[in-house]
């Protein structure tokens, strides 16, 4: 593994070494319970099963500038072409056309939306808002795990965690590159650009019980829009209309939209009563979508492999950033590849979210293995594999107030407009809870780190 604060057991990287000095002589276990109060009584939650706890670790990870710019320039590229690949699914396949991509690879893809070929709105980037999950390998290679372009959520935990850690940090290290006002000014820009306009009336769309809910009400305040259901929507004149903060009923211009449910049509065929609501309006061009629906068919897991090929096919350049091999598992030669070395691979349903379903096969019981092989001989092409990457670490405090390694990941956040591209310095950083495990999601017994990029003088 790949220590992130760490260069040789006892000797902290250069850029580590003002933090952990600081931290010298502190009561972790104190600090660590002084940092998590102060989220709570901030009201942050994320909901997960029975727990709505969402935990901070306060040992802050720390990134240079210059491989934060990288990273960043990195991750633009990345949704510049996937915002070129939306578009071109839903309109000529040139890429399919030019033998990079079969037609099915696009409408087997959970969120391919068949009622947009032909009629994707282009006024706006379908991806407005990106969150992709980054790892960093033994090597130090910093490298895209999965595309995350539907609802992407964490903006708003990276901003708490900021501000929680800190207030109780000691002084005496350095200091990172903020974050607040840029984090919610860039997902401003996307939403006054998806309108055309800065007098436009957004809302944020958001279920009732969803995980993310706290977030989800924390934009609409940062972005002073009001937060609303479905049930708040209404036609009127042609158009969508919502309740303003006054209880005024007016037309909506952009819907920022959070919820779970993210399909314009239910298995059956019929509309979702999300897509009653909005695909017509929007399809009209009377009210704008962040993200676009359809944006899914991105999304899929299957389509993280084919990223390379679109960067050189729409960009005419060569990825600026790694990524984790995919393997399609519906190919015969893949799917052998790993059967042949299962316990070096993490296998993944194609259209899974947060964790669920994925089985690190190293860490898995014969029994498992033994339902993976049964899966895969079954339904192959549900699944991909990709290869075993032994994520980094970085020292976080467990219970009695030590410093243990654990593993760790990023998920930074793109901001994309037909004109402009960004990312806030940092994302939020992921952190595994439990000793050797590589499944950092919230949902699965993760937890958070505040992210600091230095400026380049430090």
């Amino acid at each position: 593994m790949y220590d992130e604060a760490f260069a040789t057991a006892g000797v902290p990287r250069n850029h580590y070494a003002a933090l952990l000095d600081a931290l010298a002589g502190t009561d972790l276990s104190r600090l660590r319970a002084a940092v998590n109060t102060r989220i709570h009584r901030d009201g942050v939650r994320f909901s997960s099963g029975d727990d709505d706890r969402f935990v901070v670790d306060p040992i802050p990870r720390i990134l240079l500038a210059d491989e934060w710019d990288a990273l960043a320039a990195g991750l633009e590229q990345r949704v510049r072409a996937l915002n070129a690949f939306v578009r071109d699914a839903y309109g000529p396949r040139r890429i399919v056309a030019a033998g990079h991509m079969s037609d099915d690879v696009i409408e087997s893809a959970e969120g391919y939306e068949p009622d947009l070929r032909g009629r994707l709105p282009d006024a706006a980037a379908p991806i407005g808002v990106a969150g992709l999950d980054i790892v960093r390998d033994p090597d130090g290679t910093l490298r895209v795990l999965e595309d995350n372009l539907r609802t992407p959520s964490g903006l708003s935990y990276a901003v708490a965690a900021r501000a929680a850690v800190q207030a109780e940090l000691p002084a005496g290290g350095p200091e990172p590159r903020a974050i607040g006002d840029a984090a919610f000014r860039g997902l401003d820009e996307v939403l006054r650009a998806a309108a055309g306009g800065d007098d436009a009336f957004v809302v944020v769309l958001t279920d009732t019980d969803g995980s993310a809910a706290w977030e989800h009400a924390e934009v609409a305040r940062r972005l002073g829009a009001p937060l609303v259901t479905l049930d708040d929507l209404r036609r009127r004149d042609g158009r969508v209309a919502a309740p303003d903060e006054d209880g005024r009923l007016r037309p909506v211009d952009v819907v920022y939209r959070r919820t779970d449910e993210d399909r314009l049509r239910a298995p059956d065929g019929t509309l979702t009563a999300l897509g009653e609501a909005l695909l017509d309006p929007w399809l009209d061009g009377t009210v704008a979508v962040v993200n676009a629906f359809g944006t899914g068919v991105a999304d899929d897991k299957l389509m993280h492999g084919h990223v390379p090929a679109m960067i050189r096919f729409y960009l005419g350049e060569e990825p600026l950033l790694a990524a984790v091999p995919t393997l399609d598992l519906g190919r015969t030669d893949h799917r052998e590849q790993v059967l042949d070395d299962l316990r070096g691979h993490v296998v993944k349903p194609r259209f899974g979210q947060g964790g669920a379903g994925v089985v690190v096969c190293a860490h898995a019981d014969e029994a498992t293995l033994d339902e993976v092989r049964e899966e895969l001989a079954r339904r192959p092409s549900d699944f991909i594999a990709q290869p075993l990457v032994a994520l980094s670490c970085h020292p976080t405090v467990v219970d009695g107030g030590r410093l243990e390694p654990r593993h760790v990941d990023l998920r930074p956040f793109v901001f994309a407009t037909n004109v402009k591209m960004g990312c806030f310095p940092g994302g939020l950083t992921r952190v595994a809870w439990d000793a050797g495990a590589l499944v950092v999601n919230s949902s699965q017994n993760g937890g958070a780190k505040d992210t600091w990029v230095l400026s380049p003088s430090s």
